[in-house]
């Protein structure tokens, strides 16, 4: 699989063997989604750690920037895998800029106003937006607004990645089923060029590749689903 990047479009992968067997990684200028389970968290963690490594050892060399709209980011899990990849969880976690939303106002403001200065001053090729449709799911957001603000952050986003060659990669995770969550997630999903969907089934995590450019759409079984951080990393 790894055939199909060359040198120059060196990929960002989670750095775990069943799941980069089959999936290259993302490459600068994908917009990508993982959703569904929690663990998507865990992964996106991952990213920011591995995108820190150097090119030779399958990173971006790069700093990340964490638009956290879920109030998911967790400095203990993000030390953890620092350690395990023998880096220093302090450094590391001053080169992950994170940025918190707790309105759908302040998550596109993030979006639209402040992300491209960030990517300019921080020269970061990364960055991760943490469950992205809850905000815009807010009762106190009227739901035409929210349909159309999301719309255009999706339009922006997949417009940024090309403009500023960096990889986004957003984490989706449903509430309830409404009108408003499938409208949000068909936009979501119709901009990225990625889509990977991780579930339970039948004891394990599996890793669903739904969407993607290059590869045809595929299913693996990853772990068993109780399983430790620390576990999950050296697998």
């Amino acid at each position: 699989m790894t055939a199909l990047l060359t040198k120059a479009e060196q990929a960002l992968s989670f750095g775990l063997q069943r799941i980069d067997h089959a999936f290259p990684g993302f490459k600068i200028g994908d917009f990508a989604v993982l959703h569904r389970h929690p663990f998507c968290t865990t992964l996106s963690f991952l990213l920011t750690v591995r995108c820190q490594l150097p090119r030779e050892e399958d990173g971006l060399g790069s700093t990340a920037i964490y638009v956290d709209g879920g109030n998911t980011f967790n400095p203990y899990a993000i030390s953890a895998i620092a350690q395990q990849y023998n880096l220093d969880p302090r450094t590391t976690l001053q080169k992950i800029f994170v940025s918190r939303a707790f309105t759908a106002y302040q998550l596109s403001a993030l979006i639209f106003e402040t992300l491209e200065n960030a990517l300019k001053q921080y020269r970061s090729k990364l960055v991760l937006i943490s469950d992205i449709t809850s905000l815009f799911l807010d009762r106190d957001v009227p739901k035409k607004e929210s349909m159309e603000i999301f719309n255009k952050a999706m339009i922006y986003l997949s417009d940024l990645v090309t403009r500023r060659n960096i990889i986004v990669v957003a984490t989706c995770f449903p509430r309830w089923h409404s009108k408003t969550q499938v409208f949000l997630e068909s936009v979501l999903f119709g901009r990225a060029n990625i889509v990977v969907k991780v579930r339970d089934s039948k004891g394990k995590l599996q890793f669903a590749l739904e969407s993607h450019p290059l590869l045809k759409p595929f299913t693996i079984d990853v772990l068993p689903n109780a399983v430790t951080l620390e576990k999950f990393v050296e697998a």
